[in-house]
C-alpha cells in the first residue's frame, strides 16, 4: 500500500496531488464522496449520469447475452423490497 503525506492548510484543505486525480477522474467543479470509515476517511469519485448510464448499459447487455430477462413494466407493482427481507413462518 502507498501512503502520501499530505499537508493540511489554515482552512482545513488538503491538495490531492494531480497523478491521484488524473487517475481517479476528480476534476474541479465535480463532486467526490466522502466515506466515514472508523480508520479514517475514504474519498471516492463520484461518478457523472453520463457514466452510470453507460454502465448500466453494459450491464444489461451482458445480462441478455447470458439469456437473463428482466421483469415487463408493471411486473413489480406490487412487489417491496421488505418482502425480500420476511421470514417463512412454519
Amino acid at each position: 500500500m502507498v501512503e502520501l503525506k499530505l499537508k493540511v492548510n489554515e482552512k482545513g484543505q488538503i491538495l490531492i496531488p494531480k497523478v491521484l486525480r488524473e487517475k481517479y477522474n476528480i476534476e474541479e467543479g465535480k463532486f467526490i464522496l466522502a466515506e466515514l470509515r472508523e480508520e479514517g476517511i475514504l474519498l471516492k469519485s463520484r461518478p457523472t449520469p453520463e457514466e452510470i448510464l453507460k454502465r448500466l448499459q453494459e450491464h444489461v447487455s451482458k445480462l441478455k447475452k447470458m439469456g437473463i430477462k428482466g421483469p415487463k413494466i408493471g411486473e413489480l407493482k406490487k412487489i417491496y423490497l421488505e418482502m425480500e427481507f420476511e421470514e417463512e413462518k412454519p
